[in-house]
């Protein structure tokens, strides 16, 4: 088993969700509760849950919330490799899902922001390994260093490496061109249809795909309730796998986040894309019928 390598964000979700449309400058009804969060911490939690060996290095704060995050990880069974920041408190993001399930987030990267290359332990930088770097940390000017150094420490390791984009909004904030030269030399890239389309000027998944090998040997997109699809430069046409059927959605928070943990461990060995497509797909559904980003413990 490949032991993946998970350089990311850590963050406490605080999702409200609205009962009725919102009432802009008053007040609408709903329900918040608090979960775990970063897309970082969220892959590598339900990697760790499906049996993978991982490691999680992040920054949180010096605060309750942080040792709580602390401790949800090692429940999960993650490897957390996480420097208390004595300064920044430990990162939020505000959920907004409106009575018809779209999601608007707010986020404070806290201490995330912080993170530096020598908080990277290096001994989880060996041959045979898998580092995944989540798009936060390199869109993040703060934390940029920081990516950039274990991609850098990855790559002379001779260790596999996958990047995800984050979200459109600070990606299209960051330039195209900035993130294609940040995550030169990573064999996998995740995107949705909005961030492909940032990357690439392209509507069409598979066409924004087949633009990315030019940059990525291999490309995932996910496009919500069609599934996704794999592009590879050695391939003239991309792979598909249909998303799976749920009764009822309940968060659509963290989806990308489980479709990559779904992903990554069969295709790091060797099956085919479909079946790792098909992986990722089932555990996107696994998440958006349960409340918050992470498996339940």
């Amino acid at each position: 088993m490949t032991r993946v390598v998970v350089v990311g964000d850590l963050m406490t979700d605080a999702v409200a969700r609205a009962k009725f449309p919102l009432a802009r400058a008053s007040d609408t009804p709903a329900v918040v509760t608090m979960h775990g969060g970063g897309s970082g911490a969220n892959i590598a939690s339900w990697l760790a849950v499906e049996g993978s060996e991982v490691a999680f290095i992040g920054r949180r704060g010096a605060d309750i919330t942080g040792r709580n995050r602390d401790m949800e990880l090692m429940g999960y069974g993650v490897d957390a490799r996480l420097v208390m920041d004595p300064e920044r408190p430990t990162g939020t993001c505000v959920v907004l899902v409106t009575h018809k399930g779209e999601r608007t987030m707010l986020s404070d990267p806290g201490a995330n922001a912080a993170l530096s290359p020598e908080d990277l332990p290096r001994d989880l930088f060996t041959s045979g390994g898998h580092l995944h770097v989540s798009g936060y940390t390199l869109i993040n000017e703060g934390s940029r260093d920081a990516g950039l150094a274990a991609l850098d420490m990855a790559r002379r390791a001779g260790m596999s490496i996958s990047v995800d984009c984050a979200s459109s909004a600070p990606l299209e904030r960051t330039g195209a061109e900035p993130f294609l030269e940040w995550t030169d030399g990573a064999k996998l890239l995740f995107a949705n249809g909005d961030q492909a389309k940032v990357l690439t000027g392209r509507d069409d998944p598979a066409s924004a795909a087949k633009v990315l090998t030019a940059w990525f040997p291999q490309v995932v997109i996910k496009i919500n309730v069609e599934g996704s699809l794999w592009y590879s430069n050695t391939r003239p046409e991309p792979v598909r796998a249909s998303a799976e059927v749920v009764d009822r959605v309940v968060d659509g928070t963290g989806a990308g986040d489980a479709f990559a943990a779904g992903f990554l461990p069969v295709w790091l060995d060797g099956k085919p894309a479909a079946e790792a497509l098909a992986a990722g797909n089932a555990l996107a559904a696994r998440c958006i019928s349960n409340l918050g980003a992470r498996p339940r413990l």
